[in-house]
Order: structure tokens, then sequence, then C-alpha cells
């Protein structure tokens, strides 16, 4: 009996050239950035108000509350660690024990649209951090207050360095269709 191969041949890929330095430093800094406000929200799931007097910190001891904190801080981290995919060579082609896709060649728009959508938006979601002192907080005490602005203000960057690190992807992709498949 004859093998079938599920798979289609690959087509010639051309590689990117490595990534510059300055990026994947960025790329390794995004995962670093969500880091402070996610263990903030895991010490509240463990049980320490973190900064809440104890009125403040009633709502978030409910099961819903705690899950809801645990889901928010470990999808923020796997989002902003996905930046690091953009500086390293998994972008030629999708593994081959992933069923249907396997052994397709990744298209670089298909990476560069979302990453580049998804840095709008945590710019624009985290624009207004910088300012977290200028709002009122009652259900806080003021050394929490105070704390949780600081532990948040690295999200401002996650933001700008996706879209930097998504450029720089995007400008090694895109010399690397200049030049062509390579033999």
């Amino acid at each position: 009996m004859r093998h079938m191969n599920l798979h289609p041949p690959i087509s010639p890929v051309t590689s990117a050239a490595a990534p510059p330095r300055w990026a994947v430093r960025a790329a390794h800094l995004t995962a670093l950035v969500v880091l402070p406000s996610g263990l903030w929200r895991i010490a509240m799931v463990l049980g320490y108000p973190a900064g809440y007097t104890e009125a403040g910190f009633g709502p978030f001891e409910t099961p819903g509350s705690k899950a809801w904190m645990l889901t928010l801080s470990v999808l923020c981290e796997l989002v902003a660690v996905l930046t690091i995919g953009l500086v390293r060579p998994w972008d030629d082609v999708i593994p081959r024990r992933l069923p249907l896709i396997g052994g397709r060649r990744v298209r670089p728009m298909a990476v560069v649209v979302p990453a580049a959508l998804g840095a709008i938006a945590l710019t624009a979601l985290w624009a207004n951090v910088p300012w977290w002192w200028t709002f009122p907080h009652e259900d806080m005490t003021p050394t929490g207050h105070l704390l949780v602005g600081v532990l948040y203000q690295p999200l401002v960057l996650w933001g700008p360095l996706t879209a930097a690190v998504t450029l720089s992807y995007y400008h090694r992709h895109r010399t690397a269709r200049r030049r062509g498949p390579t033999d």
C-alpha cells in the first residue's frame, strides 16, 4: 500500500532577515510590561486585598470575580508573549502536526494585520493609564491607589511596543518577498 501524503508540498519559502536586536528586546519587554498588573490581580484572587478597602474588596471575593481576574491575567500574558513570535523563526511554515493547515506557508499579512489591529486596540485601551491618579478611587486606600497606578503604568507601552515589533516583522518579510525564494 502506498503512503499518501496529506500535506501538499511546501512552496519555496524566502526566509526573512534576522530581526534587529531592538525588536527582539521590544518583543520580550512586551511580555514583561503586562506582568505587574497580572501579578496584582493574582494576589487578589489569592485573597489579598491589594490596596482595596475592606468594603471595596468585597465584590472581588466571589468565585466569578476570581475566575475573571485569573483568566484576564493569563490571557493578557499569553497575548503579550505572542509578540515574541514576531521575532522568532516560527513564521515560515505552519507546523505539520496541525490538521488541515499544517505544512502550509504563513502569509506575512495574516500575521501583520491582526498584530497591527491589536497594537492599535491596546494603545487605545491603555492610553488613559498615565492619568490614573487624577481619577477618584474611594474604594481604595491611598497606598493602594498609588500601588495600582504604578503597577498599571507599564501597560501604556504594550500597544506601542507591539506596533514597533509588528513594523519590524512587516519590513523584514517585505524585503524577503522582494528577494524571492531561496534555493
